[in-house]
């Protein structure tokens, strides 16, 4: 018996990035299909759940415990440069011009048609907030590609003309229907565990129901 868990995940989520380590372990030690559902950020999706142009804690929290959850978790972090979201963080204006994240997330979805979906956004997610200046240039990110068994030219080109984009809005609306809005959030069985931290709580349930691979 297996089962398959909806990973709903974004490429500006630090909580995202930090979550794959122990996703690949999930798919390790479970007898589970982890399926990346790709979603655009809050910043784009919704900005006024999280970005208050008057208060500026929420993101600076977010920042500053992002960075001690990476510390506690022994994983490398910095602030990515270039930001995936183009935002100007004195106002909370979303720039109308987004080069990184329309981009990114028709690759994760085509990744994960083809099958490699967990593996592209560990390598990519790690190239992106695990410190590397400029992971947008040169070659970079088409080496994290080649490292998660795919091509990035192929990834382009299948994008190109793709439908990818209608597809990460199709997993917003499934999100919404699952009974969340933010992420990573881990859906198996119509119950959703959100947040990095549930991931011990999912392998507790994934146990109840026997799916530990012996």
């Amino acid at each position: 018996m297996s089962e398959t868990v909806d990973v709903y995940w974004s490429f500006r989520s630090p909580y995202s990035y930090l979550v794959t380590p122990d996703l690949v372990r999930l798919a390790a030690d479970f007898d589970v299909d982890v399926q990346m559902r790709i979603v655009y950020p809050i910043a784009i999706r919704d900005p006024s759940l999280v970005f208050d142009p008057a208060n500026h804690n929420k993101a600076l929290y977010i920042g500053r415990d992002s960075r001690r959850r990476a510390e506690f978790l022994g994983l490398p972090f910095a602030s990515p440069k270039p930001d995936p979201i183009v935002q100007d963080f004195a106002t909370m204006t979303v720039a109308d011009d987004q080069p990184y994240i329309y981009r990114l997330s028709a690759l994760g979805v085509e990744a994960q048609r083809r099958g490699r979906g967990l593996a592209f956004v560990s390598e990519v997610s790690a190239l992106i907030f695990g410190g590397t200046d400029g992971w947008d240039q040169g070659g970079r990110l088409g080496e994290a590609t080649q490292r998660a068994g795919l091509s990035l030219g192929d990834l382009e080109a299948a994008i190109e003309q793709g439908d990818q984009l209608d597809e990460v809005e199709a997993n917003q609306h499934a999100l919404a229907a699952a009974g969340h809005w933010g992420v990573p959030s881990m859906v198996v069985r119509e119950e959703p565990f959100f947040g990095q931290d549930r991931i011990a709580t999912l392998r507790w349930r994934l146990s109840q129901w026997g799916l530990a691979r012996s």
